[in-house]
């Protein structure tokens, strides 16, 4: 049995990242949340990630697109950026407007074979599903899961679910950016990154 079976079979979920160098270049990389709407240019939780970490952060969110327009971008924002990790925050307007949930899985995964097949290593933040109790949409989970991607799958459902955080009834304000920030930060030092 290899190390990582092993390491599956124990129930060890943390999935090693590579450590970001002081000039790395991350791309945050995903729709309207991670563009910032409903806060200003440097509100958006890759410029507080950026400040926070004192690494390059890109933000290459597209509000309004679905992640098969995003798959389709993806490869020219790997090859324009050559971004040392991505940040993928995708799925959202799907969701939203209820496109078929195998080919938004389809999709993500497509996302991360793409950016690994150039040695990209990929973060993922789950996005909740619509309705009173907010929870991350199951697919994040089983992606993460069968792919070994670090995964932040609880915050934006917390900051979405109270309205000192938010801006409208699925965009973050500046302290809910903030929070999201911290929390992909979080991950990135539980993870090894940072």
């Amino acid at each position: 049995m290899s190390c990582a079976a092993l390491l599956a079979a124990c129930g060890d979920d943390t999935v090693p990242l590579p450590r970001l160098a002081p000039d790395a270049v991350i791309l945050a990389f995903g729709d309207s949340l991670t563009h910032g709407t409903g806060a200003r240019d440097y509100q958006s939780y890759p410029a507080v990630l950026s400040d926070r970490t004192g690494r390059t952060v890109i933000n290459a969110g597209n509000p309004g697109e679905e992640s098969a327009k995003g798959l389709r971008r993806l490869p020219g924002m790997l090859e324009r950026h050559r971004p040392d990790m991505l940040i993928l925050c995708h799925g959202g307007n799907d969701i939203l407007r209820k496109r078929d949930t195998a080919a938004t899985v389809a999709n993500i995964r497509e996302m991360i074979r793409l950016s690994r097949e150039q040695n990209i290593p990929v973060v993922m933040i789950a996005v909740p599903n619509v309705g009173l109790f907010l929870s991350p949409a199951d697919f994040y989970a089983d992606i993460a899961e069968d792919m070994q991607v670090p995964i932040e799958d609880d915050i934006l459902a917390t900051i979405l679910g109270d309205n000192h955080y938010k801006s409208d009834h699925v965009h973050p304000n500046a302290a809910g950016y903030a929070r999201l920030a911290e929390a992909v930060q979080a991950l990135l030092t539980e993870h090894g990154a940072l």
